[in-house]
Order: C-alpha cells, then structure tokens, then sequence
C-alpha cells in the first residue's frame, strides 16, 4: 500500500509539474529577458536583423572576473543575451570588422575582456542559450571596439547605427558598450 502512495504521490507530482510547463505563456513578452531585435538597412535596401532576449542588470555585477561573481565573466564565451540563441540574419554579403561573412543566418557569441570583446559568428544556429558548438563552427571572430556608457544601462541592448553602406552594431549593457562596424555589399 505505502508504495502505491508513493507512486501516486509521484504520478501527481509529474503531471502537475507537465501541466504547469503547458500552461506557460506563450506570449515571450511575459518573459523576465523578453525578446528584442535589431536591424539595419543598408543604402542598397539590404538588411542585417538580429533577434535576441534582454536580460535586465536588476542590480547585478554583469562583466567582470569569475572571483567577482560577475553575470558574464571575462574570457568565457557567452550566449549574448538570455533564453533562445541571438541569430544573426543577413540578406546580403557583409565585411564584419576585416572579415567576409556571405549572406545567410547565423547564431552570435561574444567572449568579453575589460579591455576588448571577441564577435563571433557561429554556423550552427537552432541552439537554445548556451549550447556553443565550439570554435569548429564558427565562421568568423572579429574584435569589437570596447568604451563606457555614459549612464548605467539596465536592459541588454542590441542596437545598429547606420550610415550609407556601413551599420555600426552595438551593444550596450551596465557600463560597457562593445562595437563592430559592418559594411553591406
């Protein structure tokens, strides 16, 4: 009889847990990092677009050293964002930093330091989050330009400066802003 009980009790415990999951909203508004995108239109009407999710610093130390505790400790690879992996999305041949990249999606890292940051552009795309493959699918790795913010920055923010045939990515978060310039063809 007891292990009856505790079959039960764990038959209940699983459903209710399942039934909790299907409930969740659909809608990734809801979401504590909900989604948000970035695009650029170039001269040509080429696009780049990029669709991530916005964590929130809700008092936090986001970059820093591992000792620190930071959210994103220097010299790890990092997810860009939070939840679903930050695609990257060009219609047209590009120059990211010094490197070609053609047309196509992609999913996007980064590797931050205090001093420089590392973009890294992945093949592999459909990952959730931190499922990095590893450097054999990258396709590229561009240094990112590395300046303070004038003001705290709560939101992770993606966003695109354009001018002409050349986007400006940047991205901004606490106190840091990293840059790559990227040039349409």
């Amino acid at each position: 009889m007891k292990k009856f009980a505790l079959i039960a009790a764990v038959l209940f415990a699983v459903a209710t847990l399942a039934s909790a999951q299907m409930d969740m909203p659909k809608d990734k508004s809801k979401r504590p990092s909900p989604p948000a995108s970035a695009e650029c239109k170039f001269s040509s009407g080429k696009t780049i677009k990029m669709d991530y999710s916005s964590p929130r610093a809700k008092g936090r130390k986001i970059f820093g050293a591992a000792s620190e505790k930071a959210l994103v400790p220097f010299d790890e690879i990092w997810r860009t964002g939070a939840n679903e992996a930050t695609t990257f999305v060009a219609d047209t041949n590009l120059t990211v930093g010094d490197k070609a990249v053609a047309a196509g999606s992609y999913t996007i890292f980064t590797i931050p330091k205090a001093e420089s940051w590392t973009f890294v552009i992945s093949k592999k795309t459909g990952e959730w989050g931190t499922d990095y493959a590893g450097e054999k699918e990258d396709l590229v790795r561009v240094p990112m330009k590395v300046s303070k913010t004038a003001a705290p920055v709560e939101n992770f923010t993606i966003a695109f400066d354009q001018a002409g045939g050349q986007c400006t990515l940047r991205m901004e978060w606490e106190n840091t802003r990293a840059s790559v310039e990227i040039v349409g063809k």
